[in-house]
């Protein structure tokens, strides 16, 4: 197993790592197209746990500078993992498309301003 002791830039990281792995899950998807796709609906969906797991062990002061919905990021990731019967396909197309932008730009804000990166 590998050393529990990740640091916050670690974790940024890999939320902008998972970003771009969903960014290439989809290109050359449209909506209908992906919603038909059940492998690339789950590898997308992993990705999104990841991003919230990341997202959880993050420092709360670090992300408290920021103003963005963080509890949205971390309650996405608990439904998927906790209520998995539940999810519509189309919330996670359009989650990709409207709000993964979003916050791959405040990623790369955090790690500018407070990583250097």
């Amino acid at each position: 197993m590998k050393n529990n002791r990740i640091t916050g830039i670690e974790r940024l990281l890999h939320i902008l790592d998972s970003i771009s792995s969903i960014e290439s899950f989809l290109a050359g998807y449209d909506k209908s197209s992906f919603l038909e796709d059940r492998k690339t609906i789950d590898a997308t969906l992993f990705q999104f746990a990841v991003i919230g797991e990341a997202i959880i062990r993050v420092d709360q002061e670090i992300l408290d500078k920021y103003d963005f919905p963080w509890y949205k990021v971390r309650a996405f990731r608990n439904f998927i993992l906790h209520e998995y019967h539940a999810i519509e396909d189309r919330v996670i197309w359009d989650t990709a498309h409207k709000d993964l932008p979003l916050l791959k730009q405040m990623i790369i804000l955090i790690l500018r301003s407070e990583f250097n990166e």
